[in-house]
């Protein structure tokens, strides 16, 4: 199967955020429902990780186990710059990756996570070579890396690898769009001059652009009372320039059926809409406090176990919506574990963090505000 054509759906499935049971295992159940109406609304793109925790194995049960291998695509990733202590182990994700799902090829690879000081284990390591050999052997069909810096390292990097990347994946929202450090424009403009087709990844920003602060809310609403915030940010997404896949982290059967609902009435932005947009950029920016996803690539190797991306959203929910209600949640978030009080501030989550956020100094905040 090669790219999606422009005929077809081009919503993904991503695989992050799926839907969890009391006991935190992944609702298989709900994300084979979810699957099916999927694939039902014409959806084809399903995006994975090595490093996604259950996911891999899940979307195998959910997914390849019933329904024909060549009614989608998958996609999934290969982490060498997190656990791996050499070049074997980090090779050793692909099978690894590939006995979770099921299946004895992926229809897209990526490199995950280039920039900042990560890329250098793909570099040292020749985990570009090696995995254009498992191209030529069959088990990745395409072969691409994600992104996570500003735009003159991903020119850098695609001036070594235009030969060998076929495609990008970057993230791309509209209230990321001019922002200094993601840089999503400049760095799709980068990709595009390479000729390099893009799969997005976090079109409402780890759900912050699908429950906007008031201000943002009132912007969106007085231009068209009918679309949904997740409506305008997805439609932002959905309509950018060599677009293979927009992907979605759903969590429930509900979102599943609300951009679904998105798509049944996609159309191109006006440059009225543009503006609306433009101004709710704006009145976000002067709100946010952390520019956190949710990653939790920081979490991985954390020394003292903090639940860092929680605390993150508690400083945001502060700056959104009161500083009552950040209070709460990180009162919530730190009721079984590290509190912002006990880093060591070893800083290692910082060289993981995709969005370079200085996150010693964010606990310092949280830990002041709330404790």
């Amino acid at each position: 199967m090669g790219y999606l054509g422009e005929d077809t759906c081009k919503l993904g499935f991503g695989l992050m955020r799926l839907p969890r049971l009391e006991d935190q295992t992944i609702d298989v159940t709900q994300v084979a429902q979810m699957a099916d109406e999927f694939l039902a609304a014409g959806g084809t793109y399903f995006d994975t990780a090595w490093a996604y925790d259950g996911s891999e194995e899940a979307i195998r049960t959910a997914l390849v186990e019933r329904h024909p291998r060549e009614s989608y695509t998958l996609a999934t990733k290969n982490a060498a710059w997190l656990g791996p202590k050499s070049a074997q182990e980090a090779q050793a994700q692909l099978q690894v990756s590939l006995d979770r799902l099921g299946t004895d090829y992926v229809d897209y690879y990526l490199l995950h996570n280039l920039g900042a000081t990560r890329t250098k284990f793909f570099e040292e390591w020749g985990m570009w070579e090696w995995a254009l050999q498992q191209k030529r052997e069959g088990k990745i069909r395409h072969l691409g890396f994600s992104f996570h810096d500003n735009a003159q390292t991903l020119d850098q990097i695609l001036a070594k690898h235009a030969q060998d990347a076929e495609f990008v994946q970057l993230q791309i929202n509209y209230a990321d769009w001019e922002d200094g450090s993601v840089q999503s424009r400049r760095i799709h403009e980068v990709a595009r001059s390479y000729d390099k087709p893009v799969v997005i990844m976090e079109p409402v920003k780890g759900g912050t652009l699908a429950a906007p602060p008031e201000p943002v809310a009132q912007i969106l609403a007085a231009a068209d009372p009918n679309r949904t915030p997740v409506e305008w940010a997805l439609r932002f997404a959905l309509n950018t320039e060599g677009l293979i896949a927009c992907l979605s982290g759903m969590s429930s059967l509900e979102q599943m059926r609300q951009n679904l609902q998105t798509l049944e009435r996609l159309s191109p932005l006006t440059q009225a809409e543009l503006d609306t947009l433009a101004a709710a950029r704006a009145a976000l920016a002067r709100l946010i406090a952390v520019p956190c996803t949710g990653c939790h690539y920081c979490m991985e190797d954390c020394p003292v176990n903090m639940p860092i991306s929680s605390i993150m959203e508690s400083l945001n929910r502060a700056a959104l919506y009161g500083e009552a209600r950040g209070k709460r949640h990180y009162g919530f978030s730190t009721s079984d574990g590290a509190r912002a009080s006990d880093c060591i501030q070893c800083a290692q989550c910082e060289s993981a963090c995709p969005q370079q956020i200085d996150i010693v100094h964010q606990l310092e905040v949280a830990a002041s505000k709330f404790e």
